[in-house]
């Protein structure tokens, strides 16, 4: 069982930031953000692996704005968010227990945050 916590979301205007944060004691492997707007399906923002070279993926909706990161020190993983849009407005979800297949996709993740708030108003 892997229990994770998130932080640090919150309202902004659009243009600015936010960084959001992951706890999950005792986990280092593949790690994911994922938000969920309502009256939409839960979609995956942002993954990551620093055991496994590092590598990151994105959704396109995010790539150039959005930064994953994972310190394993610390057990935390982090979504650095800059150049907000009033479209990115979600609850954000961060997800542990990777099973395998695409990574955005939620059903492939078993353990789940409680999920943080970000609104970004125009």
């Amino acid at each position: 069982q892997v229990q994770l916590v998130e932080s640090g979301g919150g309202s902004v205007q659009a243009g600015g930031s936010l960084r959001l944060s992951c706890a999950a004691p005792g986990y280092k492997y593949r790690m994911g953000w994922f938000r969920q707007a309502p009256g939409k399906e839960r979609e995956g923002v942002a993954t990551v692996y620093s055991g496994g070279g590092g590598l990151t993926y994105y959704a396109d909706s995010v790539k150039g704005r959005f930064t994953i990161s994972q310190d394993n020190a610390k057990n935390t993983a982090y979504l650095q968010m800059s150049s907000l849009i009033p479209e990115d407005t979600a609850m954000y979800y961060c997800a542990a227990g990777f099973r395998g297949g695409s990574w955005s996709r939620p059903e492939n993740f078993i353990y789940w945050g409680q999920g943080t708030q970000v609104t970004v108003s125009s």
